[in-house]
This record gives C-alpha cells, structure tokens and sequence, in this order.
C-alpha cells in the first residue's frame, strides 16, 4: 500500500508559486514569539470547542502576526514553526459528508487521515459537529500512514459513525503549512493555515492567497485575536477545508448553499475585500 506522500506530490509550478510569499519574512516573525513545546500544549487540546473561522489574504498575515506577539506563544516542534499538514478526507461515493455540510445539517461528521509532517506522527480521526455547534475530535493513532482503513480504523468508524466503513473510500488529498498559536491567558489556540493545495485522482488546485485563521475556545469568549479581526473588519465566516477542496476538483456536486462563500473566497484570493 502506497504511503500518502507518494500520491501527493507538488508539481514545480506550485512550489514556485508559494516562493512568492517570502516565507522568511513569516519566520522572522514568528521567532519573536515565546516557544511553547508540544508537550507544555497538552493542556489546551480542547478536543470538544467551538470553532470559529476568519479568511483573509496572505499579504496581511505580517502585519497580523505581529500584533499578536504579546499574547500568544507559538508552537515550535524541534525548531519548527511553520509546520506542514497532509491529510486525506474519506467519504461515500455519493458525498454523503460533504452534502451533510452543504445543507447546513447538524451533527455531521469529516472522516480524515491527518500526518504532521515535522513530528512524522499520523491520526485517524473524526470530528462531529453537534447541534449545539460545538466540534468534537475523537482519534487514534497510526503507525503509518495507510489509505485503507484496516481492521481496527473500520472499528473506530463504526463505533462512532453510523454506517459501514466499506461504504468510504479516500476522496481529497489537502495539504497546508501551520502555525499555532496558545493564548498565554486562557485556554484557547489559534491555528494558521497558508499555502493550501488540493488533489484527487485526476486534478490539482493551489491557493497561495488564502490564509484560513481558525480561533479553538472551551467556549465562545472574547480573544485578543477576534477582537483584531474586528478591527480590521474581517468577519468570521464558517468554512469547510474538505468542501471547498470537493467543490473545485469534483463536478456534479451540489453548491447552491457555498455560492457566497465562494464569492467571499474568491474575493480574497483578488484581494478586492
């Protein structure tokens, strides 16, 4: 079985296109930062939160970052700041998730493969909406990571979900880099993702202009960083990695309910906003 590296590469063009970015201004940045280990971030998990989701464009990220210096920490994992995510989403022929999401159902489930590339640690998880809006990650943990599910992930599907794990397959290959964030004064984090690229079986698709800043809070509270994100009238907006990553290499989807998400995104990625 072929690991999810050997299926996912980045053609020249793309890694190009994500040069233009000048990573190393990030970097510079983020090393003005307090470190904090993977072990000292245990205590903020928050594997049951509710999430909220702010999209802006790349060229802001800078400015952003450094007002935030003060009253955050930054994830570091053996020197690394800006560490890179695969992961690979599972779901039924038909999209059964993915529609769940795109009729705005409650209590919908994301069935994903998740690498961290920097700590070479692997996870099969999945993550449940409620109905209270409230998202909860269960996991396990792989020692490789293989696409089929196996014996013991199959289990873990059918005890959590209600459907049979022969029913999903991999659909969408989505990679990204990441930044952490761990507010120093209550337990919240804030995950930053940039450079994100998705693949299938025939299609690949890159967005270097899109960062999607995801706020993690035990419960809704003010933050340093969503009171920025007032500041700079950027609104949170509720938005799916796997959706948007179906809708542009899947056709005969349905995408009614995303059309003015993909107008919002697609004015960011123009930077008309």
């Amino acid at each position: 079985m072929m690991e999810i590296k050997n299926l996912f590469p980045l053609k020249n063009s793309t890694i190009r296109n994500f040069d233009i970015y000048k990573m190393d201004v990030i970097e510079n940045i983020l090393n003005t930062f307090q470190p904090i280990t993977l072990e000292e971030m245990d205590s903020v998990r928050l594997m049951n939160r509710t999430d909220t989701k702010y999209l802006f464009n790349y060229r802001h990220l800078a400015d952003i970052l450094e007002q935030l210096t003060e009253d955050f920490y930054v994830l570091d994992v053996d020197g690394v700041k800006i560490n890179p995510y695969e992961t690979v989403y599972y779901d039924t022929d038909d999209f059964y998730f993915y529609h769940q999401h795109q009729r705005g159902k409650m209590n919908r489930f994301k069935v994903r493969l998740r690498t961290y590339v920097t700590s070479n640690i692997h996870f099969f998880e999945i993550k449940h909406k409620n109905n209270k809006n409230r998202t909860l990650k269960v996991r396990i943990k792989r020692k490789e990571p293989k696409l089929d599910l196996g014996e013991k992930s199959s289990a873990f599907v059918e005890s959590k979900i209600n459907m049979l794990a022969t029913s999903l397959s991999p659909k969408l290959w989505a990679n990204y880099s990441r930044i952490t964030l761990v507010n120093k004064h209550q337990p919240e984090r804030l995950t930053i993702d940039t450079q994100l690229f998705y693949k299938n079986n025939t299609s690949e698709k890159a967005f270097p202009e899109i960062v999607i800043a995801e706020l993690k809070q035990d419960k809704n509270s003010k933050s340093a960083f969503s009171q920025l994100m007032h500041k700079l009238h950027i609104s949170n907006t509720s938005i799916s990695k796997y959706c948007f990553g179906v809708l542009f290499l899947y056709e005969n989807v349905r995408i009614n309910n995303f059309k003015p998400k993909l107008l919002t995104f697609n004015k960011i990625c123009n930077d008309t906003l």
